[in-house]
């Protein structure tokens, strides 16, 4: 099956690709228009993309929207996480705002919703999941991408942030590679029913 991705970002893309194994995932093209994430939480936002995406192309899209949450933060910078630092804020920038503002080792949660739309159909489904874990001390790691570097989940190898784990690891344990996995079982379920 062909999914469209809203999301302008190719790193995202490629990363879709390799967590939807079996589906063609296909960009977005810059002319495509997405809504502004102004939802009060992951799915809103994932569905308005999902939506615009659809309506555009008369077909299946998919969007994901996802995000951090800070135990210490009251649950900030959840769906602002891009935006934390500012409208225009780098990843960088918004890494560095999380480190001053909550303590070292306090509960971090990333969550991501990944929504589905098939305007054909009339079929909307959303998949949301969650990586839990807590803030590092200091930022290490090259892969991955916003707050990874920082990130150490419960989950996986002692000590290691996410931006250090290989492709195959962080895809087994995080928030964007359960919540895709989510997609993939339905998505098999459609095709044998």
């Amino acid at each position: 099956m062909k999914l469209l991705l809203a999301t302008h970002n190719e790193h995202k893309r490629r990363e879709f690709a390799r967590l939807l194994i079996g589906h063609e995932v296909l960009g977005l093209s810059e002319e495509v228009r997405l809504p502004p994430e102004d939802g009060e939480t992951f799915a809103e936002n994932a569905l308005g993309k999902a939506r615009a995406a659809a309506l555009e192309s008369g077909g299946v899209a998919i969007a994901d929207d996802s995000g951090i949450e800070a135990a210490a933060l009251g649950g900030a910078p959840g769906v602002r996480s891009a935006r934390y630092a500012g409208e225009h804020a780098s990843d960088e920038e918004n890494l560095r705002k999380l480190l001053r503002e909550a303590p070292a080792g306090s509960r971090l949660e990333y969550v991501c919703a990944i929504a589905y739309v098939d305007p054909v159909a009339g079929v909307e489904r959303v998949f949301e999941e969650r990586c839990a874990g807590r803030l590092a001390t200091e930022v290490r790691g090259q892969k991955g991408f916003g707050y990874d570097p920082a990130f150490l989940p419960d989950d996986g190898p002692a000590g290691l942030t996410i931006a250090e784990l290989s492709d195959a690891q962080k895809d087994a344990i995080s928030h964007r590679g359960r919540a895709a996995r989510g997609l993939l079982e339905w998505l098999e379920k459609i095709d044998r029913g």
